[in-house]
């Protein structure tokens, strides 16, 4: 599980600072600077504080402005920690990342009811919407790498980018979040709809185009003026006037037996 202190800078800290700023918890408690079985991965994250043994321990003492579930523990979210993470921040963060649905650290409902609506929620598995009783309603958002891969693909693809950086898929997180409106994020939505998914991809391979393009790593020349018309070229149609083969049949004449 991963737990994030509060902290009121923005984006552009070095690797060095953000990892101060990230704790972890594993199978034996948070993860400490001397604590025994720490391979490299963890020694990153790996702080100054001691020894705390459970989850909620870890929450309660370090107040995180966000929770991130991923080691598939089915509850592990529970009431006492999202209750915390509530009395802390105003909109905790919340996000149960683990598939299948039976391993999801809490369920939505868990999430909006507890905090009263305040929770920011997202999850690995889908989960359907909930009203709250005063009659709020909230529509989870499930954090699916759906919403990245084809769009990625697309663009990639569409160019000819050889070397995929890290700077692509920051570049196509913003587009994503660009995509999500002010009503999305009153319905409790952190992503755009996955029936507009076609749309969504299509923004995020004309903004890898752009990106391609201006840093010099595209590998089709010369430059198209219009990206947008240059990626929709690239997409594939599913639909087809019809699937039944062409058939002949021979004339009937030809079909009679000849006598001779």
């Amino acid at each position: 599980q991963g737990i994030q202190p509060k902290c009121d800078h923005g984006d552009g800290l070095s690797r060095k600072e953000a990892a101060k700023r990230i704790w972890m918890v594993d199978s034996k408690g948070l993860i400490v600077k001397g604590r025994s079985h720490l391979n490299h991965e963890k020694e990153e994250f790996a702080h100054e504080h001691p020894h705390l043994k459970t989850l909620e321990e870890a929450v309660h003492t370090i107040k995180p402005t966000a929770i991130i579930g991923v080691a598939a523990i089915g509850g592990a979210f529970t009431e006492k920690i999202i209750k915390d993470m509530a009395s802390y921040n105003e909109r905790p963060i919340i996000f149960a990342l683990s598939n299948p649905t039976s391993k999801a650290e809490c369920t939505a409902e868990q999430c909006y009811n507890i905090t009263e609506g305040r929770g920011i929620f997202a999850s690995g598995s889908p989960f359907s919407k909930v009203t709250l009783a005063d009659g709020r309603s909230f529509y989870p958002g499930q954090g699916n790498n759906a919403y990245v891969f084809p769009g990625v693909a697309l663009g990639i693809i569409a160019c000819r980018v050889r070397h995929i950086s890290d700077d692509i898929f920051l570049t196509t997180a913003e587009a994503i979040a660009d995509m999500v409106t002010e009503e999305h994020l009153a319905e409790g939505r952190l992503y755009p709809p996955l029936k507009s998914i076609r749309e969504v991809s299509f923004k995020i391979a004309v903004k890898i185009v752009n990106y391609a393009y201006k840093h010099n790593v595209a590998s089709v020349y010369p430059e198209p003026k219009d990206k947008e018309a240059f990626v929709l070229s690239h997409i594939y149609s599913p639909d087809y006037d019809s699937f039944t083969l062409d058939t002949y049949a021979w004339p009937q004449e030809a079909m009679n037996v000849q006598d001779v």
